[in-house]
């Protein structure tokens, strides 16, 4: 026996498997299309155009922390309570004059938009005194120098409340490393 045809038969589109079937390919295309957006108006704040020079400058940037190493250079970073206030304290050789200022450059690892640099005034023996723009929090990449750049010292900061950073002239191989160029 055969079954007579229904006049009840639905097209296509009101059967829900043809839907199903096609929301990955949907859902996939619509996925594409938001990370090319984001891909176009973010920032690649870590990506930088002169990468070629900085590759170039690296054996400049060895001869400062070398410097830096052959006259005992070491500081004491410390924040002050509100967090904008820094003091350093810096001690090299006996006969080693030190600087009138130092600069202070602090770059977060992964976000190049807050980082922040600061001028430090020589408060004397070896004392010196600066602000930074914004408080810090969490991990920073910190490298201190003198004002003629000659030399300078660089470690990593996890900066708490009311913690120091101790930045010895004889730097650790791989840990206290510093993007050369930033």
């Amino acid at each position: 026996m055969t079954t007579p045809l229904s006049d009840k038969i639905q097209p296509w589109y009101r059967h829900r498997w043809p839907w199903m079937l096609m929301a990955g390919p949907l859902i996939a295309v619509v996925a594409g299309l938001f990370t090319a957006y984001l891909a176009v108006t973010s920032n690649d704040g870590l990506v930088d155009d002169d990468y070629y020079k900085q590759g170039l400058a690296v054996n400049k940037v060895t001869e400062r922390d070398q410097k830096a190493r052959s006259l005992g250079l070491q500081a004491e970073v410390m924040q002050g309570s509100d967090g904008v206030q820094l003091r350093v304290l810096l001690s090299a050789k006996p006969a080693v004059a030190l600087p009138e200022a130092l600069t202070l450059r602090l770059v977060h690892p992964t976000r190049g938009g807050v980082d922040q640099s600061a001028l430090l005034r020589a408060a004397g023996g070896g004392s010196y005194t600066g602000k930074l723009a914004a408080p810090l929090a969490g991990r920073w990449h910190v490298a201190l120098e003198d004002d003629q750049k000659q030399w300078r010292l660089t470690g990593n900061w996890a900066v708490e409340k009311n913690a120091s950073l101790h930045l010895p002239g004889a730097a650790k191989a791989g840990v206290d490393s510093y993007p050369p160029g930033r």
